[in-house]
């Protein structure tokens, strides 16, 4: 047996020998195949797993108010991303990684099985810079930082409605930063970068393209003048426990928007406050009926017409007029007056009456030319088109309640915009939320003698006596009307719920501001236009006065001459 053994050993031998040698030839030759044959193939491989081009992040412009005080800016802040195939299977890392970035581990185990498939999910964007460093000093594989922007707004709350906000990808949302989102995008570059078997970058090899930032946008707001009005109507609607309020400021003589405020209003650094009855800009979307606010306009029609001028007189007795089966009334008998005490005293009796006397149509085109009704064409993203009834099917209770503003709807922004037109000698002008260089010129709409006497019954109503009393500026000539507007409802108008208006120019001597104030709801027995928004103008003009250095126009001659006197 032995024997038969040790004949068959060399056999054996021979074969393994045999194999090791082709297995040693195949490795050779594998060898250079690798190393020569196949290296440009293998060379790719490794790049398409260690080579990348990534996008460099491009700074978004900046939106800055007339004077360059910013109201938006981005800052770069590190988001957290992950490889989910690497950090499934760093498991006992997990836990500490979700507690850097606040998350729970079970969300984030949830994330990890949502992103099978892929090389790239973001876990946070935005984290505070404590955090990036705990995230990197984790040092997990497949877990690694993205620079990126985020938006601020220095202005918070107070600027929110114009300015609007960006998403968590930087594009904009509401206001100007979606209405100017192309211009205020960057264009991101490229590069071409190496990372590691975790995923880091390691090494920029090329750029690829330079990123190009945004282009700054240099608005028309005043942001003095913003805080302002932003102030006295948060304290206006708090004060009447009211639903809502608007202001709005323009440059009579540019267009330019000064101001633009709303209660309530959001946090656009807060993202948990970005909801949608928060963050509508309630100036340029929110239609109501302005009441008295439009008598104005009703009487320069009449003036235009010829048949009226300001001592004309009219028979306002008994305190009511009756239209057909409805009955117009004041809210006391003020009896014969002229169309100048019409204004002052606020008779819808007699604007009715004036109105029914003139044709229906001009009546309506008084109005349309005046921009009532119709969207300003500002580009502010959602702004109400507004509504003028059509004249060839006024009844004759349309045409009478349309004299003191109940019929129509339009926009503060749009009523604010008519009224600027009175500061300019008749010239509807554009509305822009950008900085103007120099005035664009209008559309002429009255004549200047109309707008004259217009300003003068205006400045009637601010006197001593008329509606508009409490909006009176110490030293400074103010024109503008008060309206009180009962809110509309299914079926008719409420009986207490109210919108209180004032719309104003001053000084009245030479126009610089017009401004409207809206209170939507004041709850309690002080509702009247002249009670609850004509003190918020007169605080808001006071301060605007200074700031804006304007020169008072109604010294006490004594005062005056002491000046001059000094001066």
């Amino acid at each position: 047996m032995s024997r038969r053994r040790d004949k068959g050993y060399p056999a054996r031998l021979w074969v393994v020998g045999l194999v090791f040698a082709v297995a040693t030839v195949g490795l050779a030759w594998r060898l250079v195949e690798l190393q020569v044959l196949d290296r440009d193939f293998l060379r790719g491989e490794g790049e398409a797993r260690h080579l990348r081009v990534v996008e460099v992040p491009a700074h978004r412009g900046m939106i800055t108010d007339r004077h360059g005080e910013p109201l938006a800016v981005s800052t770069p802040v590190a988001s957290v991303w992950f490889n989910p195939p690497l950090l499934r299977e760093a498991r006992e890392q997990r836990p500490a990684l979700a507690k850097a970035v606040g998350v729970s581990t079970a969300y984030l185990g949830r994330r990890i099985k949502e992103g099978d498939g892929r090389e790239f999910v973001y876990l946070k964007r935005w984290v505070e810079p404590d955090v990036a460093r705990q995230v990197q000093a984790l040092d997990i594989p497949g877990v690694n930082l993205q620079s990126e922007y985020r938006r601020y707004y220095p202005a918070g709350s107070v600027a929110a409605h114009v300015v609007g906000f960006t998403n968590i990808d930087d594009r904009g949302q509401e206001g100007l930063e979606l209405a100017f989102d192309k211009t205020l995008q960057g264009v991101p570059g490229k590069k071409r970068v190496i990372r590691d078997s975790r995923g880091r970058v390691v090494e920029d090899v090329e750029n690829l393209r330079v990123p190009r930032p945004g282009q700054d946008l240099r608005l028309s707001i005043d942001l003095r003048l913003q805080y302002l009005a932003y102030r006295e109507l948060k304290a206006a609607v708090r004060a009447h426990n009211a639903r809502a309020g608007s202001l709005v400021i323009l440059d009579v003589g540019t267009g330019e928007v000064l101001a633009m405020v709303n209660r309530p209003s959001y946090n656009p650094n807060d993202r948990s406050q970005l909801k949608s009855h928060l963050y509508r800009n309630r100036a340029v979307t929110d239609l109501f009926e302005p009441g008295s606010t439009i008598k104005p306009f009703t009487i320069g029609v009449a003036l235009e017409s010829g048949k009226y001028y300001p001592h004309t007189p009219i028979d306002t007795t008994p305190g009511y007029f009756r239209v057909g089966r409805h009955v117009i009334r004041d809210i006391r008998n003020y009896g014969r007056v002229d169309v100048s005490t019409v204004i002052k005293k606020s008779s819808n009796v007699g604007a009715s009456k004036i109105a029914l006397s003139l044709d229906s149509q001009r009546l309506w085109q008084g109005f349309a030319q005046a921009g009532l009704g119709a969207s300003t064409a500002s580009g502010f993203p959602g702004e109400a088109e507004g509504h003028l009834p059509d004249p060839f099917s006024f009844r004759q209770i349309e045409q009478a309640t349309l004299a003191f503003g109940y019929g129509l709807s339009l926009t503060t922004l749009q009523l604010a915009r008519a009224y600027a037109a009175l500061g300019t000698g008749g010239e509807l002008k554009p509305v822009s939320f950008l900085y103007q260089e120099q005035a664009v010129s209008g559309r002429q709409v009255w004549s200047e003698s109309t707008v004259s006497a217009l300003l003068s019954m205006l400045e009637e109503v601010v006197s001593e006596g008329g509606t508009g009393e409490k909006a009176h500026v110490p030293s400074y000539r103010v024109a503008g009307k008060t309206g009180t507007v009962k809110k509309a409802i299914r079926g008719g108008y409420a009986d207490e719920r109210y919108v209180s208006l004032f719309a104003g120019l001053i000084p009245a001597s030479r126009p610089r501001l017009a401004a409207v104030v809206l209170i939507d709801e004041p709850q309690g027995k002080i509702y009247y236009g002249g009670q609850v928004a004509a003190p918020v103008f007169s605080r808001v003009m006071i301060g605007a006065m200074r700031l804006l250095n304007i020169a008072p126009d109604n010294l006490h001659p004594l005062r005056l001459a002491e000046r001059e006197n000094t001066g």
